[in-house]
């Protein structure tokens, strides 16, 4: 999974961003889609987050996620972002989150929006196949 994230980040625009990886496990999943979900999902934190945001993928009991140290998702829009077009920037199509939830759904993943342990947007990707090395 490290080395899927890491030719996603250097497909990205990233400025001053800076990119934590702590995860070891292993995705059984089809490699174009899981990088475009690792794409979409870093595109978002840098579009929101700043120039500047640490981006942190990892691992958790139930899967793996994707956080920043940005500004956050307000709580009452996480039902709104994964809507095909919905889109809180200027200059963004609003198709990116929904074609994430489309890729996880295809995987038969599941996909939540939480709070970032430093105060950004924390994305959670779900699944009892991801195997820990």
């Amino acid at each position: 999974m490290t080395r899927i994230v890491e030719e996603c980040w250097s497909n990205v625009e990233t400025g001053d961003a800076t990119l934590v990886t702590d995860v070891d496990c292993t995705i059984d999943a089809d490699e174009s889609r899981l990088k475009q979900v690792c794409e979409n999902l870093v595109r978002n934190a840098i579009e929101h987050g700043g120039d500047d945001v640490t981006v942190t993928v990892g691992e958790f009991e139930e899967g793996v996620y994707i956080e920043d140290d940005g500004v956050g998702i307000p709580e009452d829009e996480y039902d709104d972002i994964f809507t095909a077009g919905y889109s809180t920037s200027d200059e963004g199509t609003g198709f990116g989150l929904s074609i994430v939830e489309q890729i996880v759904e295809a995987h038969d993943w599941e996909i939540r929006v939480t709070d970032g342990s430093k105060g950004g947007a924390r994305f959670e990707i779900i699944s009892s196949e991801f195997v820990t090395a």
